[in-house]
Formats: structure tokens, C-alpha cells, sequence
């Protein structure tokens, strides 16, 4: 067994400020035990750190990182009201994204430097590592493009569509937000949003590739598991 443990909480479908609320919850709680641990010089006393990972799916919603423009998204609060869709302004990295229904939505709140590593590249190609295990589980050839995040298909050619976009944020080395892997979305969704800033790239699902319907549940095991993988944890659920 790994010294690793994460806790494991699926959410179903979750509001996202309701989920974001949460992770920053455990979030905030991570790192003032780090700074209360560095205050204290008895190591007898110091408090241990918790990893989590959350998956969900969210209602529709549009969300701007810091790094982001506003001009990515293509339509006006009027026509957000009438598709049931919402909008925030966010503290992780990345441009745009469109989270929906029949997306999986994973938020590793990892204490990295205590329990795995200080490096946030790293991090993030061990998150893209996990999704491009998982898709080839469908017979995909997930691929990285050099200079972008996430995880596509055709990378580097004309044909190049993402699958699953990626964006975290970081302190003292704890992490929140994370990935969203298509996999039956309503990618008609997407025509609202210039998806992650990039113009001259689609985007596509796991159905959308395979012509069929995925089962959410089927591809939140088998995320799960490469993740646990990838990083070299054991995970557990309360």
C-alpha cells in the first residue's frame, strides 16, 4: 500500500459556486495547517495535511481564469439567462471553458509538497497522463501540443480537437481546480465561447469520437484509477 491515501468524493451533479465554495474549503484548510506547521518548531505538534479528489458534473456554466478575456465569450447575459447557463470570473489559471452535464469534472486538492512533488509542469502532465490512459481505454490516442494544456486528439495536425481542458491553481504548494474531460456533453455549448482562447481549435467527447453513448459512471472508474496510478496513492471514500 502507498503512503499516499486521497480521499475520494464523487459529487453528482453539483452547482459549481456550491462546488467551488467547497474545494476552497478544503483548500484553505491545507494550507493553514502548512503555516501553522511552520510555525511551530515542535515537529511533535505539527498537524497532518489531507489530499482529496473531488469528481462532479455541473449544471451549465462558463468559467474565466485569471489569465483569461472576457472577449472569449461570444454572447451576452441575456442569452446565457435563456440557455440556463451561468458565468464566473475565477482564481485558476487558463482562458474560457464550458462545464455542463455528461462532463466529468475532477478537483484534485493535493498537499504536493508534503506528499508527492514541488513542480506544477510536472503536475499537470501527470493530470494530462491520467486522461490520455483513460481515453485509450476507448481505443483514443490522447496526445499533449506543445505550448497548450489538456489533452487532444490529432494534436499538431489541421484536425486537432481537445477533448479534456485543464486549469489549477496552486499555494504552497496545495491544489484546487483541475480537469474536465468530455465525455457525452452537449458540445453545441461550446458556439457560446472561443473554448480556452485558442480560435483555430474544436473541440470534441468521448461519444462524439465513438458515435455512441459513454457511460459516465464507467469512465469516472477508470479516471480514478489511473489517477491513483499515475501519482502513486491509494485512495479511499468516507
Amino acid at each position: 500500500m502507498s503512503a499516499r491515501l486521497v480521499e475520494f468524493i464523487d459529487l453528482g451533479l453539483s452547482d459549481y459556486k456550491k462546488t467551488w465554495d467547497y474545494q476552497t474549503t478544503l483548500f484553505d484548510e491545507s494550507i493553514s495547517i502548512k503555516i501553522a506547521n511552520r510555525k511551530e518548531e515542535n515537529p511533535d505538534k505539527h498537524q497532518v495535511t489531507k489530499n482529496y479528489l473531488i469528481f462532479c458534473e455541473h449544471p451549465h456554466v462558463y468559467t474565466l481564469g485569471k489569465s483569461g478575456s472576457e472577449a472569449n465569450l461570444l454572447v451576452n447575459e441575456t442569452i446565457l439567462k435563456q440557455q440556463d447557463a451561468e458565468y464566473y470570473k475565477i482564481n485558476r489559471g487558463g482562458d474560457i471553458t464550458y462545464h455542463g452535464p455528461g462532463q466529468l469534472v475532477a478537483y484534485p486538492i493535493f498537499d504536493l509538497e508534503t506528499y508527492f512533488f514541488t513542480d506544477i509542469h510536472k503536475y499537470m502532465r501527470a493530470l494530462e497522463e491520467a486522461v490520455i490512459l483513460t481515453i485509450g481505454e476507448y481505443g483514443l490516442k490522447g496526445e499533449r501540443v506543445d505550448g497548450l494544456t489538456g489533452v487532444w486528439l490529432a494534436g499538431g495536425t489541421v484536425d486537432a480537437r481537445k477533448i479534456c481542458a485543464m486549469g489549477v491553481k496552486s499555494s504552497r504548494w496545495v491544489t484546487m481546480h483541475g480537469l474536465a474531460l468530455n465525455v457525452d456533453t452537449d458540445m453545441s455549448y461550446f458556439n457560446n465561447i472561443v473554448p480556452c482562447g485558442i480560435e483555430d481549435k474544436s473541440v470534441t467527447s468521448l461519444s462524439k469520437e465513438l458515435g455512441r453513448k459513454v457511460p459516465m459512471d464507467e469512465v469516472k472508474e477508470k479516471l480514478k484509477v489511473n489517477l491513483a496510478n499515475v501519482f502513486d496513492y491509494d485512495y479511499y471514500e468516507e
